[in-house]
C-alpha cells in the first residue's frame, strides 16, 4: 500500500486502473476493426488505453490509409462494447487505496471513456458515490496524453496539480500525469507497482 500522507488528492484513471475493463473494450474494438476493415492489433489498441474512441477512429484511418467518419467509428465501437454488457469488477489494490483514503484524501477519476459510460460504470461498481469529481473524454478538449483531463479533475477538488497523485495503468496515461505535471503510481495488470 503506498503512503500518500504527503498528497491532498488522488486522480484515479477508470478502465484497467479502477475497474476491470480493458478485456471488453479489446473485443469491441476487434467487432469494430472487422466492421470497418481495419486489420486487428490487440497490442497497438491496448497501448493506447486512455486515449478517446474518436482519437484511436482517428489513428486508425492515418495507419491504414483509410478515411472512415470517426463519428460512426465510435458509435459502432461503443453499440459493441455495450452489447458485450461485460460483468465489470472492481481492482483490488487500487479499491484498497481508495478505502485506506476515503475521507483523508478528496478522489476524482480522469478517464478517457465518454461521459454516459463512466458513470454507467461508475454506478454499476458503486465507486461514483466515493469520489468527489468524474472527468471524462466528453469534458475536455484535449484528451490522454494532454495533461488536461487530470488538471481538471484537480481544479474540481480545488487542488494544485503538485498536490495530487495519479494512478494509471497506460503509457499514455503516464505521459498525461506527466503533463499536467503529478506523481504517477502504476498499476501493471491489477497490481499496483511502487516507484523504486
Amino acid at each position: 500500500m503506498p503512503d500518500l500522507s504527503r498528497y491532498k488528492g488522488i486522480v484515479f484513471d477508470m478502465d484497467g486502473t479502477l475497474i476491470d475493463s480493458m478485456g471488453s473494450h479489446a473485443i469491441a474494438w476487434q467487432q469494430t476493426c472487422e466492421h470497418f476493415g481495419y486489420p486487428f492489433d490487440g497490442q497497438y489498441i491496448h497501448d493506447l488505453g486512455g486515449v478517446p474512441t474518436r482519437q484511436i477512429a482517428k489513428l486508425l484511418n492515418e495507419k491504414h490509409d483509410l478515411h472512415h467518419d470517426v463519428d460512426d467509428v465510435a458509435e459502432v465501437k461503443r453499440q459493441a462494447w455495450l452489447a458485450l454488457d461485460d460483468n465489470l469488477s472492481v481492482i483490488n489494490d487500487t479499491f484498497q487505496v481508495m478505502q485506506r483514503y476515503e475521507g483523508v484524501l478528496q478522489m476524482g477519476i480522469g478517464t478517457g471513456s465518454e461521459r454516459d459510460n463512466a458513470i454507467r460504470m461508475l454506478t454499476e461498481t458503486g465507486l461514483l458515490d466515493r469520489v468527489e469529481t468524474v472527468v471524462t473524454a466528453s469534458d475536455v478538449t484535449n484528451g490522454k496524453p494532454h495533461g488536461e483531463t487530470f488538471l481538471t479533475v484537480a481544479k474540481n477538488m480545488g487542488l494544485r496539480a503538485d498536490e495530487c497523485v495519479v494512478f494509471e495503468d497506460t503509457e499514455i496515461g503516464r505521459q498525461a500525469a506527466a503533463n499536467a505535471g503529478m506523481d504517477c503510481i502504476m498499476v501493471i495488470n491489477g497490481k499496483i507497482e511502487l516507484p523504486a
